[in-house]
């Protein structure tokens, strides 16, 4: 193996070794660690210590690279304490995560490193969302992210790659491709040559790279870096190399040919570095063998750390606790904001729904220079809504952002955007197409706090609902598929006065906020909203109105069925209450209400089974059991896709059966 020494002292090139070395003999004893079932789980990176190690000697020590699970060399090379590593394979309580999350799976903002997900791809759309901070913030810096050769098949990928291409980011995306993905060869993976050649379709720079040569790992990188930031464009590398070792410790490869293994072992990227110093007169035998031991007594006097007996001891209130960032509310650092309770008196104006969330974005934006609206024809066409009509003209094209249709690469980089310190607000164009950015979502963003403390400030607009005749793509309800994950919060306004305000609130929101807006509300309603910028509490119910015979305990559209049919029907007393937030409940209030009437009635537009509504009536039945006369009942759509006819849509909405369902509650 050639190697060109770069201008590098022999001191230099010796501490380069030293990271290698560091590496291999860290494996070395994890190898040993997995036999004593002292450690669960190792994806062993043997025989790739050269991509990790040369790419990040190359970056910047404050730029995010974000590895994936055979990336040791990231971790040694940005000087993580082993003996805190050691922890947090074994799934430590003073591990990176407190035990949460197993290998690499954990991230680290004070080195600036991005923990993966076991969702291989969906790492790289974060890289494009760093990268475009760094790019708002007119910094000289790259993001780096890798994947694995298998990660290349998924859409992530693709969606990765073309946003920072469209976008014009400063990132890197490195493929290690080590000829199998688990056990799966590369003949069966793709078709193209090489998998640089991917780059051209995204109109993008790709080069091929020997992935066991450490210098010239870091040769390409540190010229990549300087390209991608002079010209503010993405880089595709493709590095060759080959795991020597299983997939994963329980996984035996036993159908990788013997002779491949063989001809890679002559190329590995430790021993060869080795003698290459050895022939340079860089180093000498007798100092080698100095470094090893050296590095062996450093890695167990570090598991010697590690390795003292803890007991640990699980506490439901702080996991619970931890699943959401604490707020500047909770916290009592709030200033300087007008909460609902002060806006009696307040100027306001009769607005529609639709203007009403327009208002609480745009007074947003002016509040928060570091916020950034991004969605499909958002920026010159206003959204399919006309939601954000105007807005480029006021906050320019870097901050009202129009999106190619990846909507898991969006998401993906609102979370980059969180790592930087930026706020974001991404608009689905429907709720339905939520399902493009789904794992995103629920496996990325929302554990992100609970899994290694970062918080991720973003909103997701959600437009939703039926009554336009849309069809079964375009008038679903979603909010119960979100409601089942931890780490997010739903709210679902139902008038202009709380659209407003719930914005902002999800907006201040240090964590991911699902933001439900009807589109049957959008010029349907009109109500007094104040000019000022205000928040309402995410978390409190709302009384709509007071009454006697019956609870309807509802939200968004729900709770203007339940009024229309207060107006029609005078001789029964509703009492009203409207969530207005699905996640977290307001217990409380929903007890309360309970109490009031002692007859309950669920009513959501979403279909029955699974709805908000089942969770309501498990709580209501543990919990408020004493105070009902009679049956939990609940009013919902049906159990079927939602039909294009007007009249099948009528038949499907819950308020065609709420006359009925009101009926038979009232018979008990």
């Amino acid at each position: 193996m050639y190697f060109n020494r770069l201008g590098f002292y022999n001191q230099e090139l010796i501490e380069i070794y030293k990271q290698l070395l560091l590496t291999r003999l860290i494996e070395e004893k994890m190898q040993i660690l997995i036999r004593q079932g002292k450690v669960s789980k190792w994806f062993s990176g043997i025989g790739q210590e050269a991509i990790s190690v040369g790419a990040t000697l190359a970056m910047d020590n404050n730029e995010w690279i974000l590895p994936q699970h055979r990336n040791l060399g990231v971790f040694t090379t940005r000087h993580l304490p082993l003996h805190k590593l050691f922890v947090q394979w074994q799934g430590g309580k003073d591990g990176y995560s407190k035990g949460r999350e197993r290998s690499f799976h954990f991230g680290c903002p004070e080195h600036f490193i991005s923990g993966m997900i076991s969702h291989i791809g969906a790492n790289l759309s974060v890289a494009d969302g760093v990268a475009l901070a760094y790019k708002l913030k007119k910094q000289n810096k790259v993001s780096l992210a890798f994947i694995g050769d298998g990660g290349t098949s998924e859409g992530d990928f693709h969606e990765a790659l073309n946003l920072a291409a469209v976008w014009a980011l400063p990132v890197i995306f490195i493929i290690e491709n080590n000829g199998y993905a688990l056990s799966t060869p590369t003949s069966e993976q793709y078709r193209c040559a090489d998998l640089m050649d991917k780059a051209k379709g995204y109109g993008i720079e790709g080069t091929s790279v020997d992935g066991n040569n450490v210098l010239q790992v870091f040769d390409a990188i540190s010229n990549i870096r300087v390209a991608c930031i002079r010209d503010q464009k993405p880089y595709l590398v493709e590095m060759n190399t080959f795991r020597m070792a299983s997939h994963e410790e329980s996984a035996k490869d036993k159908n990788i040919p013997k002779e491949l293994i063989e001809k890679w072992a002559e190329k590995d990227p430790v021993t060869n570095f080795e003698q290459f110093l050895i022939y340079e007169g860089a180093i000498t035998k007798e100092q080698i063998a100095e470094i090893h031991k050296e590095i062996g007594i450093y890695i167990e006097s570090e598991w010697a750390i590690a390795n003292q007996p803890k007991v640990f001891s699980p506490n439901i209130s702080e996991e619970i606790n931890e699943i959401y960032a604490v707020t500047e509310t909770e916290k009592g650092t709030l200033s300087n904001i007008i909460r609902e309770s002060q806006l009696a008196e307040r100027p306001s104006k009769n607005i529609r729904f639709l203007d009403a969330i327009k208002q609480g974005l745009f007074q947003s934006l002016q509040k928060h220079e570091n916020l950034i609206l991004m969605g499909q024809d958002i920026a010159e066409f206003g959204g399919v809504f006309k939601m954000t009509e105007g807005f480029v003209e006021v906050f320019g094209k870097d901050r009202i952002r129009n999106t190619p249709l990846c909507e898991s690469a969006i998401v993906g980089a609102t979370m980059g955007l969180s790592l930087e310190g930026y706020k974001s607000v991404m608009e689905f164009q429907f709720a339905d197409f939520v399902t493009e950015g789904f794992n995103q979502i629920v496996n990325n963003v929302a554990k992100i706090h609970y899994r290694w403390g970062q918080n991720a400030s973003v909103v997701y607009r959600m437009p939703t609902g039926a009554g336009l005749g849309s069809g079964p793509f375009h008038s679903q309800s979603t909010e119960a598929w979100f409601a089942h994950v931890p780490g997010l919060k739903i709210v679902y306004p139902s008038n202009p006065f709380d659209a407003k305000g719930l914005m902002i609130a999800a907006i201040n929101d240090p964590n991911p906020v699902m933001y439900f807006e009807h589109k049957a509300l959008y010029r349907s309603i009109s109500g007094d909203v104040p000019d000022e910028y205000y928040e309402i509490e995410i978390g409190k119910a709302h009384l709509v109105k007071k009454g006697d015979d019956i609870t309807i305990i509802t939200y968004g559209l729900g709770v203007h069925w339940a009024l229309d049919y207060q107006k029609q029907h005078p001789e029964t007393s509703l009492h009203i209450l409207d969530l207005r937030t699905l996640q977290p409940l307001d217990y409380n209030s929903i007890a309360f209400a309970v109490q009031q009437t002692g007859k309950v009635l669920i009513l959501h537009e979403d279909s029955l089974t699974g709805g908000i509504g089942a969770e309501l009536a498990a709580w209501i039945s543990e919990n408020c059991f004493t105070y009902l006369d009679a049956p939990i009942f609940r009013c919902a759509s049906l159990d079927t896709p939602i039909p294009f006819n007007m009249e099948l849509e009528k038949q499907y909405l819950a308020k065609s059966r709420l006359h009925e369902t009101i009926m038979k509650l009232l018979g008990f």
